[in-house]
């Protein structure tokens, strides 16, 4: 008989490329991975690990194995599924991830509600960039993701994950209160060729928005300053050092020295929440998505 735990091993391994990724995806030991996948080499009677440098690949046979076990570990999710759907209980374990934005506007409230509507429903949380979250739900490691596009870039979605919306996010540009526009309804980007902007990581999804959208407006953008946080960028502005997109999720509160302008073109990230379909019929699943609407619906 082949042990689960050995094959989800594997799967990790096969997943990660490595067995420290495979470890820090499983979260135990890189000895407790190796010793998993000795084990499951005694049972099958054949090598599937070879090494390769200072790392291993999977041999011929490892990756036959490494195939059935996705498949088998699908099925074996699917019927925990199935069994929480017919039992109607939100129990378990549920892992999710966001982005900081939404971790700070939408985790808060929601996983409140779901704690004291669900008391036997454990939550483990963490912030990841979208990219990130929906690679994190694809392999297994995580059970839902918050994540997002915008309005004029969407992400495309690995086939067999489902997704909901959670909020329409509406962006302004934050500029120092004595920006020659500050005083000014509504602006357009373009208005803003000449300013240094204060941005997101390379490579980063919306950093590279920005630079598709800016460039679409015949604007080569000026690149000053870069910080992961929103909120970073905002008190960066508020030194007078360049302007930044601002959404309102996880905003406030906005720095004295900073004024918020609505854009003409109604610029707006859409926030949505995926999972994987095996998992669908999952009563925590559903409970955590409900509680997410209703945390989006408070965002304002």
């Amino acid at each position: 008989m082949l042990n689960l735990e050995r094959l989800r091993t594997l799967d990790a391994l096969a997943r990660h490329g490595s067995v420290s990724g495979a470890a820090e995806g499983l979260h135990i030991t890189t000895s407790a991975v190796s010793q998993q996948l000795s084990k499951l080499e005694r049972e099958v009677g054949q090598q599937l690990l070879a090494k390769n440098g200072r790392g291993v690949r999977l041999t011929d046979a490892g990756r036959l194995l490494a195939e059935h076990a996705a498949r088998i570990l699908s099925q074996v999710e699917l019927a925990q599924s199935d069994l929480e759907a017919q039992r109607g209980q939100v129990v378990g374990e549920l892992r999710l991830s966001a982005f900081p934005t939404a971790a700070r506007g939408l985790f808060p409230h929601a996983l409140a509600a779901l704690r004291e509507q669900h008391p036997a429903l454990r939550l483990r949380s963490c912030e990841l960039e979208p990219e990130q979250g929906i690679a994190g739900v694809v392999r297994g490691d995580l059970d839902l993701a918050v994540v997002l596009d915008w309005y004029n870039k969407p992400m495309a979605l690995p086939d067999g994950l489902v997704k909901a919306s959670i909020l329409d996010d509406p962006a302004e540009v934050a500029m120092p209160v004595g920006h020659r526009l500050a005083e000014r309804a509504e602006v357009d980007l373009a208005e803003f060729a000449d300013d240094e902007w204060i941005t997101w990581g390379e490579g980063e999804f919306c950093h590279e928005w920005l630079m598709f959208t800016l460039r679409s407006k015949g604007v080569e953008p000026i690149v000053g300053h870069r910080a992961a946080e929103n909120h970073t960028q905002l008190a960066l502005v508020a030194a007078g050092l360049g302007v930044c997109i601002a959404p309102l999720l996880g905003r406030h509160p906005v720095p004295p020295g900073v004024v918020t302008v609505p854009l003409r073109q109604r610029v707006r990230r859409h926030v949505y929440v995926v999972w994987r379909a095996d998992a669908d019929r999952r009563p925590s699943i559903r409970a955590a998505v409900k509680a997410l609407r209703a945390a989006g619906e408070s965002v304002g």
